[in-house]
């Protein structure tokens, strides 16, 4: 891997661990936060937001996403996902979804602020429903 990619991962982690600021988690106390890059570089950044009513909370990586797309941006390259109190947090289930609906062949970088660990989205959501199921048959 060049200098280069390894100093735009390395920004696109930071990005992340700065988000995680930002996390609305007065119920569970578990903040986190994520940096969507875009194909041109640019980083969107999203922290979770919790209900009392748990099945109302949205996570990091939706919050990035739907902030993005609302914007107008659509084409996305990577994600960096940070948690405080966990190490190398994977997205949910629904996060997997929705980052799949928009960017299938997204890169997930999973980081402890330290260190990274590198997955590909369809890695992560094997059979992934889509649009192909949709269409009438």
């Amino acid at each position: 891997m060049t200098d280069k990619e390894e100093g735009r991962i390395a920004r696109l982690n930071a990005a992340a661990q700065d988000a995680v600021k930002h996390a609305q988690a007065r119920y569970s106390h578990f903040r986190v936060g994520a940096a969507l890059e875009t194909e041109e570089g640019k980083v969107i950044i999203g922290s979770n937001v919790e209900s009392s009513s748990y099945g109302l909370t949205i996570c990091a990586e939706r919050v990035a996403l739907v902030k993005a797309l609302s914007e107008g941006i659509t084409r996305f390259s990577a994600i960096s996902i940070y948690a405080e109190k966990f190490d190398f947090c994977p997205p949910c289930g629904a996060c997997r979804q929705l980052l799949y609906d928009y960017a299938p062949d997204l890169t997930i970088y999973l980081t402890n602020g330290k260190q990274y660990k590198t997955y590909r989205l369809k890695d992560l959501l094997p059979l992934a429903f889509d649009e192909s199921q949709l269409k009438a048959q």
